[in-house]
């Protein structure tokens, strides 16, 4: 067993406490993530003893919120490695920071008989968006194609990569099966043809570091729920020649330079992409819980994560009709299906037993569609979970095939 100190760890973590305390066991971290102590702790002191308008005024209240929020840009920024804060732009979620970068790099940049290219892993956040823009800009989506095992299959990559390729999207890590994308490559490939590459990394962050740089993709984008920080906060990482270059999506205050009757201009990135009044509480809570990674040895998590999820997938072999979906190398998934029982029914059989996972296709589609599968039950870990965790759930499933 990996050396890590989960006891310290959990005590951090008030509901992971208060479920254990109730006899329930959370494994729906893929989902949404819990929040440490200390999160919590700062978004109330924001609302106790910051509470104002971040840019606005000079007043004292102001000026602490502004400060506060600013440093939490650099925390971001710090954390991704990127080159400046002003790569960081703040939004509502992964989700709009794919259509902000669809809306405006997308419907500037890119012309009638371009393609844009995804695979058949992502989450629907990174299909739909790029779908609206093909069918408003006369675009084509290709898709590379997945392997039975949840791996990418890039022996088509190189006839799916051309010179009209202008975009490629693609997830960091499969949230419906845990697989890590090659992303490293797909880069290196898109770079050869000048395409821009966004990656979603909202199931990577909360499980390992990363390196904008490192990467060289064009756009990063994670929210802030799925890496132990609040809901309704999210991160955009754009190379600053790009943002500078893009127009805004959205229209309001702070974006803007000088407005008249006649038009307006508008101020330089990131705040060219933060129209209105921003979720300060959700940004200053996320860089709390980015400073809280930073406390713990993220490879001893890890690795401890490996641990338990190979242990369960031990534990869950023998138990009749249990089938793992997936290859190997997943990152804290484990998706599986129960022969001659619905998923549904499973979900609900361990929900019976305190036990919380999530069923169905995980909003992603296209990818049950290619492996021939309508969804599947995800058990999904973080490093505060423990072994009894692990057990618990196995005997609520072996429990829910045999006896119900």
């Amino acid at each position: 067993m990996p050396i890590f100190d989960i006891e310290s760890v959990r005590r951090d973590f008030p509901l992971i406490v208060n479920e254990t305390l109730e006899g329930r066991v959370y494994l729906d971290n893929a989902a949404t993530s819990q929040k440490p102590k200390c999160v919590l702790d700062t978004i109330n002191h924001y609302y106790a003893q910051q509470n104002a308008n971040v840019h606005r005024a000079s007043h004292h209240l102001s000026t602490q919120a502004t400060l506060a929020y600013e440093e939490a840009r650099e925390t971001v920024r710090h954390f991704l490695n990127a080159r400046s804060r002003e790569e960081i732009v703040w939004t509502s979620g992964a989700t709009a920071a794919i259509n902000l970068v669809a809306n405006s790099y997308g419907r500037r940049f890119l012309q009638p008989g371009d393609e844009i290219l995804l695979s058949e892993c992502e989450h629907h956040s990174n299909i739909v968006p790029w779908q609206l823009l093909a069918e408003e800009r006369g675009l084509t989506l290709r898709y590379i194609p997945v392997l039975p095992t949840g791996e990418l299959d890039l022996s088509e990559l190189p006839t799916l990569l051309n010179e009209r390729t202008k975009l490629v999207a693609l997830a960091h890590v499969s949230n419906s099966l845990g697989m890590p994308m090659p992303v490293e490559r797909v880069i290196a490939a898109a770079k050869r043809y000048r395409a821009r590459v966004l990656i979603d990394g909202s199931q990577a962050v909360a499980h390992d570091n990363v390196d904008v740089q490192a990467l060289d993709c064009d756009f990063y984008v994670f929210s802030g729920h799925k890496v132990f920080g609040p809901s309704g906060i999210g991160v955009l990482y754009g190379k600053y020649e790009l943002l500078e270059i893009m127009p805004p999506w959205q229209g309001g205050g702070e974006m803007i330079e000088q407005v008249s009757k006649r038009g307006a201009t508008f101020t330089l990135p990131p705040l060219r992409f933060e129209a209105g009044t921003p979720h300060i509480a959700g940004a200053i809570g996320l860089a709390s819980a980015l400073r809280y990674l930073s406390t713990l040895d993220r490879q001893a998590a890890a690795e401890y994560e490996r641990y338990l999820l190979n242990g369960m997938e031990r534990l869950c072999a023998d138990i009749p009709g249990f089938q793992l979906v997936g290859g190997q190398g997943r990152t804290s998934i484990m998706s599986f299906l129960v022969k001659g029982m619905h998923p549904q029914d499973i979900g609900t059989l361990m929900d019976m037993q305190g036990i919380a996972v999530r069923v169905g296709h995980h909003c992603a589609m296209p990818m049950m569609e290619a492996l021939g599968l309508s969804g599947t039950i995800r058990a999904s870990l973080a490093f505060y979970n423990n072994l009894d965790d692990v057990e618990r759930f196995v005997d609520a499933l072996r429990k829910a095939v045999t006896e119900f």
